[in-house]
């Protein structure tokens, strides 16, 4: 008998909603906010009033598109942290009201598990899934950890960064250089032209397998401010040579400490999750790995990459098969859950 999942994720500024037959998508509608691109960066106040015009419409289009009723859902699974809380609020009372009104269960879900539990979607381009135990590399804004993922749920974190994350350097990056928000795609699409040694910037020695991005962008600060004063014209006229040598440190930075994982685990699966898996030097980076070093890489779609409410939906679906459901007494939390720690 199919099992009908509605995902919802309103985790930051992306209000998105999905149905899962099983493990299949029907459905992943996702909308975005563009008041936050004036601000270079998220309003955590505007985020929860577009959200809550958003959730009704996207959740209404996610159920046409599946083709199925809302009486046809079997649970509800929701974003319940981490993220902004006004943007977490919306999304888990609407998911309580839809529980509750239907008399179908409630699913919390951590989302960076269910990053990591994208790899489990299947589709006509993502059909092969990674076998227990294997690595994860999570990246996104507001995150960079190395995990071991031995079951559905049971994953260890080995190595996370001790300040800013690999997301939030490309994006502080791109204001640096002027470029508008959300600025990291910006960087992957204009470093495709460059040349990435053109330049060089500090890249920081931590022990054992932590990140640390600081630095980083400390680096590219001073180098640009000091080239300006020579040129101030020097970011337009190097502009992708720029992002192409700042793509490559941060990817850099980041397989490094993947590969010492690997080394230290001997685990040969690996996959990374989380919206910077979307870029297409770490895309690039992991391929070229499998290659050298013999791994099996899993590489989610691009759609499932990026904050989307089937990685929810999938996340619930397994949670539902072990009737791991949630009281309605819940709240959200903002920062990363211990169940993941």
């Amino acid at each position: 008998m199919n099992t009908y999942i509605l995902g919802i994720e309103s985790s930051c500024d992306d209000t998105s909603a999905a149905v899962l037959c099983d493990t299949k998508v029907l459905s992943n509608i996702i909308a975005n906010q563009q008041v936050h691109e004036k601000y270079g960066g998220v309003v955590p106040e505007l985020a929860s009033r577009a959200h809550q015009q958003n959730i009704i419409p996207v959740i209404d289009a996610a159920l046409k598109e599946a083709k199925i009723d809302k009486k046809q859902v079997d649970a509800v699974a929701f974003t319940r942290g981490p993220g902004l809380l006004g943007s977490l609020l919306v999304g888990s009372s609407f998911a309580k009201a839809f529980a509750l009104s239907m008399q179908i269960p409630l699913i919390e879900v951590d989302h960076m598990q269910a990053h990591i539990l994208a790899h489990f979607i299947t589709d006509e381009r993502q059909l092969q899934n990674p076998q227990f135990p294997f690595l994860c590399l999570t990246v996104s804004g507001g995150h960079t950890q190395i995990v071991i993922v031995k079951d559905y749920f049971d994953m260890e974190i080995i190595g996370k960064t001790i300040d800013d994350a690999a997301g939030e350097a490309f994006d502080k990056a791109a204001k640096i250089m002027s470029l508008p928000y959300p600025g990291g795609p910006l960087i992957d699409k204009y470093g495709k032209d460059g040349n990435p040694t053109a330049f060089s910037f500090a890249e920081p020695k931590i022990p054992e397998l932590d990140y640390s991005f600081s630095g980083l962008k400390t680096s590219i600060l001073y180098f640009l401010r000091d080239q300006l004063k020579e040129n101030p014209d020097f970011i337009n006229e190097n502009k992708s040579d720029l992002c192409a040598s700042i793509q490559h440190t941060i990817v850099n930075i980041l397989m490094k400490k993947l590969k010492l994982a690997a080394e230290q685990t001997g685990i040969k699966q690996v996959a990374i999750a989380g919206g910077v898996s979307a870029n297409s030097g770490l895309r690039k980076a992991m391929q070229d790995a499998a290659d050298e070093l013999g791994w099996q890489v899993f590489i989610p779609k691009i759609s499932y990459s990026t904050d989307n409410a089937a990685m929810i939906a999938i996340a619930g679906y397994y949670k539902f098969l072990n009737q791991d459901f949630a009281a309605q007494k819940m709240t959200p939390y903002a920062r990363q859950s211990s169940k993941t720690q």
